[in-house]
């Protein structure tokens, strides 16, 4: 390139850097812990079955649906989840009492015990990932996630 081309591209741009934007980073972030945790979690968990996993442990029985919002993935990827976990035998699917339509999915005693030994490989896993801050900054860029989900 030219010298002062890429100025001239740039102000084409609108002054548009692709590294200057948040997606940008979020992804490159979102790569790295993937990364981490994939290197780190047991039983080959996924981030979304470890999501359903943990949120199960913590509730019991969910609908298809709930466990789908509580873990913020739409009806078509939490569907494919509890699939996924049905095959492998850490869930349950049970007809609702109260609506025969719906499912109630359960962790069982083998997804209870992925859980139990994924718990600390979890903590571990962001850990290594906000690894570069100080404590301070932390828990400012958590508080800043949340506000921005």
């Amino acid at each position: 390139m030219m010298p002062g081309e890429a100025a001239e591209r740039l102000s084409a741009l609108g002054g548009y850097r692709l590294e200057d934007q948040v997606g940008f980073h979020l992804r490159r972030t979102g790569q790295r812990h993937a990364a981490i945790f994939a290197e780190r979690m047991v039983e080959g968990l996924t981030p979304t079955q470890w999501a359903a996993l943990a949120k199960l442990a913590e509730f019991g029985a969910l609908s298809q649906n709930l466990l789908g919002r509580e873990t913020a993935m739409d009806a078509a990827t939490i569907k494919g989840v509890v699939d996924r976990l049905l095959k492998r035998g850490f869930v349950t699917a049970t007809p609702d009492p109260g609506d025969a339509r719906r499912m109630l999915i359960s962790i069982s005693a083998q997804g209870l015990a992925a859980v139990e030994q994924g718990a600390a490989a979890a903590l571990a896993i962001t850990a290594e990932t906000l690894k570069p801050l100080n404590t301070a900054e932390r828990r400012l860029l958590l508080d800043l996630l949340r506000r921005l989900a």
